[in-house]
């Protein structure tokens, strides 16, 4: 496949890491950095181990990123009344499945630039508190 494959792979696997530790760290104080760091060194060491040093740059850039993407996300499913332990499961099946889909031509690059997008948008939609029928009650 050449050198475009084994970075893509690399790079989508960094993300698989990313999205199973994210369930771990998810909702701490500094979890988003603590996952970034761990995701990204597991990339960059499992792109060393697989390849050559590139595609471990891209693994650790493909960490960093779904590091970034995955933890927040994980945050606000916290917050919005999701256990640690079934989201810690859900993103551990989650990662097994990008870790698959990283060996497919091109998806590895997709799920680096897709999941901090993704978190991105979820992030601006999500405004306050829902009113729902108290603003209707008289004061």
């Amino acid at each position: 496949m050449g050198e475009w494959y084994e970075l893509g792979v690399s790079a989508g696997l960094g993300v698989a890491i990313a999205v199973a530790v994210s369930g771990i760290f998810a909702g701490r104080r500094l979890g988003t950095v603590l996952v970034a760091v761990v995701a990204a060194a597991g990339g960059f060491l499992l792109g060393l181990e697989l390849y050559d040093t590139g595609d471990a740059v891209a693994g650790a850039v493909g960490g960093l990123l779904g590091g970034l993407g995955a933890a927040s996300i994980a945050a606000g499913a916290l917050k919005r009344g999701g256990t640690r332990g079934g989201l810690a499961i859900l993103l551990l099946v989650g990662g097994a499945i990008a870790a698959a889909l990283a060996f497919v031509p091109v998806v590895g690059f997709l799920e680096a630039a897709a999941l901090p997008l993704a978190a991105r948008r979820i992030r601006s939609r999500e405004g306050g508190r829902y009113a729902g029928l108290r603003i209707l009650a008289k004061d």
